[in-house]
């Protein structure tokens, strides 16, 4: 092992936002850096597309190499600083050349993970090396280390959370200006806020990646991104939004993950949470994470989920452990005794919020409630709201119930001949 004064050298693979800003703080704090480190923290090589873009910070100092994989090779480099994304490609081949080199690995790549876990795991433990990737999931909330080291004493019995800023950002950003969802959507894009494929941000995508690689050392499971029930943001209304605070809740992008019985439910989906409860009060791109353990009882982890300084922040906690000498597992516990896990649908009962389109003229109302009592879905509240047009907006939430019966349902009311346009449920989670 080298000696404390020795320097831990880095090779940064990606200078966007979160490279930068990983370039900055070891700037800014090399003293302090090295203080808590117990040893100098350096960068010795860096790779970027473009050497020529202006990125406001003093690159001159470090070795520019042509291909992210030369970094894997380079004697003077000890850490691979992997901040490419994507799931394949580079920066899986660059990663895994690093680990078969010797070199640990940092990353905030939370697609690859998620993707590719478990072989990258077992490739890096047979190695002797760790990767480390607190900046994958939640940015600057350091969730993974409490998971696998504050928690290791617990039995996490659900992981939950709102993991995906941009949804939260659109959501919250209807709500407080009255807007609708595709011009809010609009706007987040020409914020820079949505991914170069939309659909990994409002189609839940993104999110989801988190809570795989999250429910993997919630229940020492390997990664199972295949698992999650996924249904993203995009046929939220703003009249869902408004009726949802009529009823005093709020709808969130929300990922749920839990062992049961019968295997492992992930799923994440529009819900309403309580508009008092902490979920409900998250505003604009912040994150959540709520944790339950059988001894610690719940806690809530709160703060920015992306940015350059949260996220970068992120990724130097993990330098500095590498430079300290801890070494652990990837996903808390040795990749090899990681069992696949049985994938579940959700079961578990909850209330549902529906909103319905009812054709004004008698009976209709009868109807619905008859369809829902079939199905043993009792209503605990229901508003009509002015008709318009010949149509009757009515919005029910519902006792606990199954979600299977509330799938029937939705199936079933259509065919009653007094429901127009699509119904729409979403379920109601206890926090």
């Amino acid at each position: 092992m080298s000696a404390p004064s020795t320097p831990l050298r880095l090779g940064i693979a990606g200078l966007g936002t979160v490279g930068i800003g990983v370039v900055k703080i070891i700037q800014a704090h090399a003293d302090l850096l090295a203080a808590r480190a117990g040893r100098p923290v350096q960068i010795t090589a860096i790779c970027a597309r473009d050497r020529q873009r202006n990125r406001d910070a003093d690159l001159s100092g470090y070795d520019w190499v042509d291909r992210a994989t030369d970094l894997a090779t380079r004697e003077d480099v000890d850490v691979v600083v992997e901040l490419i994304g994507g799931d394949e490609g580079i920066a899986k081949d660059t990663m895994e050349l690093a680990l078969d080199n010797g070199k640990d690995v940092v990353t905030a790549n939370k697609a690859l993970l998620a993707i590719h876990g478990q072989a990258l795991a077992e490739r890096a433990e047979a190695a002797g090396r760790v990767i480390r990737f607190e900046a994958a999931v939640a940015g600057g909330i350091p969730v993974i280390k409490t998971m696998t080291e504050s928690l290791a004493g617990n039995r996490i019995r659900r992981v939950m959370g709102v993991m995906n800023g941009t949804c939260n950002y659109i959501l919250t950003r209807m709500q407080s200006a009255g807007l609708p969802y595709e011009t809010v959507f609009e706007e987040a894009r020409q914020l820079g806020y949505l991914e170069a494929d939309p659909t990994l941000d409002v189609g839940g995508i993104d999110a989801s990646h988190k809570l795989a690689i999250l429910s993997s050392i919630a229940f020492g499971t390997r990664v199972a991104f295949d698992g999650v029930e996924i249904e993203g943001i995009e046929r939220v209304s703003i009249d869902d939004i408004n009726r949802a605070a009529d009823m005093g809740y709020r709808i969130k992008l929300l990922g749920v993950a839990q062992m049961t019985a019968r295997g492992l439910e992930q799923r994440m989906s529009p819900c309403l949470v309580p508009a008092d409860s902490p979920l409900g009060q998250l505003e604009g791109g912040t994150n959540m994470v709520v944790i339950e353990g059988d001894a610690v009882g719940q806690i809530v982890l709160r703060g920015a989920g992306a940015g350059e300084g949260p996220t970068a922040s992120a990724v130097l906690s993990d330098i500095i452990e590498i430079a300290r000498g801890v070494r652990m597992p990837v996903f808390g516990q040795p990749a090899a005794g990681l069992a696949s896990p049985q994938p579940a649908r959700t079961a578990v009962p909850a209330a549902y919020y529906l909103r319905l389109t009812l054709a004004d003229k008698p009976g209709a109302l009868a109807k619905v409630a008859t369809v829902l009592g079939d199905g043993g879905i009792s209503i605990d509240r229901m508003r009509q709201y002015g008709h318009e047009s010949g149509e009757a907006p009515v919005l029910i939430v519902t006792h606990k119930t199954t979600p299977e019966a509330i799938e029937h349902a939705m199936e079933v009311l259509p065919r009653t001949g007094v429901i127009t346009g699509e119904p729409v449920e979403l379920r109601i989670e206890e926090v």
